[in-house]
């Protein structure tokens, strides 16, 4: 029986099957808020998550190109594109609480359990609507990459924090607008309806790992803003470029004196 924190966490890593790790997530959450597990953890998170044969996981440069525009294969592989962002951010959410999460407070885990089973929610309406439209996870290919940010991390939950909610989920605010609105014009209102939702949740994501973040530098004595811009330039592979939605970068306190010298 799983008794500490990091146990749990470990299990959901190693569970490959996307849907039994959704339950294992949400299980995790709800064994925490229930204090069924100790603040621990001082058991080894693996390398890599498990995850299923499919989807075939492709570098960028093979992924095929998707169309723009309101085509039905068009508006799935989109989905599924989503869908796989959100399955792999559940290990993202998972791995930080298992990994860090022992040398912050509880406030801390609350949080990061609590993004961990929104993720695990995001997923399976995603999967759901995919179904809807005849499809299903794991039937086109996917970005491989994904997981780059929690290896470049691993080591350091500063860096983890500066790159995984202050750079890929703030991603996510930028594109997501202009993507509900894509839906909404091709009349695929249910799938608006559900990237608007995971939209809300994600400015609450970018909130607590801006937070945390700001919070962790002021306990070391470090400048927030000129810390995480060296963390990206130093940790990140990938590029912070425009356009940004600077109002709800704003609203989750992500503000512009930290992005906007750095943009490339």
């Amino acid at each position: 029986m799983m008794t500490t924190l990091g146990e749990a966490a470990r299990a959901v890593l190693l569970t490959p099957d996307p849907h039994d790790k959704r339950r294992a997530a949400r299980a995790l959450a709800r064994a925490w808020r229930r204090g069924e597990l100790a603040h621990r953890c001082d058991t080894p998170m693996p390398d890599r998550p498990a995850w299923p044969e499919k989807p075939e996981l492709l570098p960028p440069n093979r992924m095929p190109r998707r169309r723009k525009g309101g085509s039905d294969r068009g508006r799935i592989a989109m989905l599924h594109a989503l869908a796989h962002i959100e399955f792999v951010a559940i290990d993202l959410a998972v791995d930080l609480v298992g990994r860090f999460g022992g040398a912050f407070p509880r406030d801390f885990v609350d949080d990061w359990i609590g993004v961990a089973a929104d993720e695990a929610m995001h997923f399976a309406l995603l999967d759901r609507r995919l179904r809807q439209l005849g499809s299903f996870y794991g039937e086109l290919p996917a970005h491989a990459g994904l997981w780059e940010a929690a290896e470049a991390t691993r080591d350091d939950a500063l860096a983890r924090l500066a790159i995984v909610p202050m750079v890929l989920e703030a991603r996510g605010l930028d594109v997501t607008p202009a993507t509900v609105e894509r839906f909404r014009a091709a009349g695929d209102a249910p799938s608006a309806k559900i990237l608007s939702r995971i939209y809300k949740d994600e400015v609450r994501h970018v909130r607590a790992g801006t937070a945390w973040f700001n919070q962790k530098c002021d306990e070391m004595g470090f400048n927030a803003v000129e810390t995480w811009q060296s963390l990206v330039k130093s940790r990140f592979r990938g590029s912070v470029k425009p356009p940004f939605n600077d109002s709800a970068r704003g609203e989750a306190g992500l503000t512009q004196d930290y992005y906007a010298v750095i943009a490339w």
